[in-house]
């Protein structure tokens, strides 16, 4: 190992020492699910917005508070429905009779933990109000644009079974999430711990461990963490496969596949992958940490056609298919 892979290990380790706090802290509220916390603090630490889709009652919301909790930065909750306007979410201008003027009334937006709860309640034209704040991280009123807080990051809520007067993302939003999450139900055992401390009637209350400038911090040294030239190519074989299947070899997902994924996609396993080696305290990404963070950033961005769904193949399937297939470094 080289003296500056050495550095970075080092310096990773030194300031990845909250991430076992963190876990623990969050532990005393959540039972289990540390798939979905692991994801959140990447998401976290690369400035990545998250998606989480699952059935009502699997702790998503109260995941996302407890994570707000412990990182002591300011948290707004958005609860999505189908009368909610733009103006609802980021703000407007209100006509001041003092001083003749329009000032501006910030909306739950300018937070640094955003909650969209259910997102997928309200229709589009509210969804899009989103579409600034998340990849720009600022928000236009009027005439004047406001940059956001940083750390800032969406975190958003859907139902995948109750799709009754709901509003399918567009794809330009879908597109803006880091990873797109599928949130389990809890194990035998998980769901015997968690009826123990309702009956029980524990009241641990999560503490602070890390502040927004914590984080910000962690964040550049995520930036240093080492990406070889042979990982970078194994994610663009990954990623043109979903593009081009037929020409790594995959001739059977050529009509399987509508649409690939985008060169965000790229970026993103790359940023998540630093992320994750991070977390598991090392300097450089390995093939590893790009499969364990793969499914999660491409199954919302790998689009299956009709005759996939006929099947039954879903993207991650087909993720799985490609992974599979390509060649580790």
């Amino acid at each position: 190992m080289s003296d500056a892979l050495q550095q970075v290990t080092t310096l990773v380790r030194q300031e990845s020492r909250f991430v076992d706090s963190v876990l623990q802290e969050i532990g005393k509220v959540i039972v289990g699910q540390r798939y979905v916390v692991e994801r959140l603090l990447i998401g976290t630490l690369v400035g990545g917005h998250i998606l989480l889709e699952g059935v009502p009652g699997l702790a998503k919301t109260l995941t996302v508070k407890t994570l707000a909790d412990i990182t002591s930065v300011s948290f707004r909750r958005i609860q999505f429905t189908p009368d909610l306007l733009p103006s609802d979410v980021v703000g407007t201008l209100v006509y001041n009779q003092a001083t003749h003027q329009f000032v501006p009334k910030f909306g739950p937006i300018f937070a640094n933990f955003v909650l969209a709860d259910e997102i997928n309640r309200a229709p589009a034209k509210v969804q899009s109000a989103l579409l600034e704040a998340m990849q720009e991280k600022q928000v236009t009123l009027g005439e004047t644009t406001y940059a956001l807080q940083e750390p800032f990051l969406v975190l958003a809520t859907q139902n995948p079974i109750d799709q009754e007067g709901t509003y399918n993302l567009p794809e330009a939003q879908v597109d803006r999430f880091l990873m797109k999450l599928k949130v389990g139900y809890p194990t035998k055992n998980e769901e015997k711990d968690i009826i123990n401390r309702m009956v029980a009637s524990e009241n641990n209350a999560p503490q602070p461990v890390i502040s927004g400038d914590d984080i910000l911090r962690a964040r550049d040294v995520v930036k240093m963490v080492y990406v070889d030239e042979k990982i970078k190519d194994y994610v663009l074989d990954i990623v043109h496969a979903t593009r081009y299947p037929a020409k790594l070899g995959l001739q059977e997902l050529e009509q399987l596949i509508q649409f690939g994924a985008s060169p965000r996609a790229s970026l993103a396993l790359i940023a998540a992958g630093r992320a994750h080696a991070f977390i598991k305290g090392r300097g450089y990404v390995t093939p590893e940490d790009i499969k364990a963070v793969a499914f999660d950033v491409l199954r919302h961005r790998v689009i299956p056609s009709f005759e996939a769904e006929a099947i039954d193949m879903d993207s991650d399937r087909i993720i799985e298919k490609v992974l599979s297939h390509i060649d580790v470094p």
